[in-house]
């Protein structure tokens, strides 16, 4: 069975987030025009997303040391094991559906612990004589992005760091197949801000039939 993870990353609802809107659209035609695909929205601000701080560095070097992961502390044990519980289940998907809006020319910060939980070596990649070389060759990714400015075209472009970022360490796991949807201009052109988010939309519906 085909295994879709739908991963947002915005503290608001469709409502009020266009990347939210755009994103709900999509999933929502996916499914019905693939009913029999597992679809699992991961919403990273209601997830736990341990950050790899010094309990997991700690943890992780016991066990390379040989020790028992019950000889951890508990804490250790927590966020050692979540993150192998997110980044068995990254790897065991076929197709990813990032949703995020743009913040400071990024993105929100837990999709950057969510990477870290998932860019795992032996997991999403692997070092070889000849460098690291990915291992999700067989998958798919669709990144949508709401932009109230204008960063697709013109002197701004180079500014946008999420996409682009996301479409270097997808890219670096391996995935050869990602696209991009991308919402921009609504806080620029406020009276238009109605008609960007249904012209998004409306192109999130028609993607959603041949992704």
């Amino acid at each position: 069975m085909t295994k879709v993870l739908y991963i947002t990353a915005h503290p608001n609802d469709e409502t009020i987030s266009f990347s939210m809107a755009t994103g709900k659209a999509f999933i929502e035609s996916y499914k019905a025009a693939h009913p029999e695909h597992d679809v699992k929205h991961i919403d990273l601000y209601d997830t736990f997303i341990p950050l790899l701080d010094k309990e997991v560095f700690s943890g992780w070097g016991k066990l390379r040391s040989g020790e028992a992961f019950e000889t951890l502390s508990e804490t250790e044990q927590q966020k050692v094991a979540r993150i192998e519980e997110l980044s068995d289940e990254f790897a065991a998907a076929d197709k990813y559906v990032f949703v995020a809006p743009m913040w400071n020319l990024s993105f929100p910060a837990v999709v950057k612990a969510y990477i870290d939980t998932v860019a795992i070596a032996g997991k999403s990649f692997k070092y070889t004589e000849n460098g690291p070389v990915g291992l999700l060759t067989d998958k798919k990714a669709l990144l949508v992005q709401a932009r109230g400015g204008f960063y697709t075209e013109g002197p701004a472009a180079n500014y946008e760091m999420g996409n682009r970022y996301l479409q270097t360490i997808l890219g670096f796991m391996g995935i050869p197949s990602i696209e991009e949807l991308i919402i921009e201009g609504h806080n620029a052109l406020p009276d238009q801000a109605d008609a960007i988010k249904a012209a998004a939309i409306e192109k999130a519906e028609k993607l959603a039939l041949t992704f």
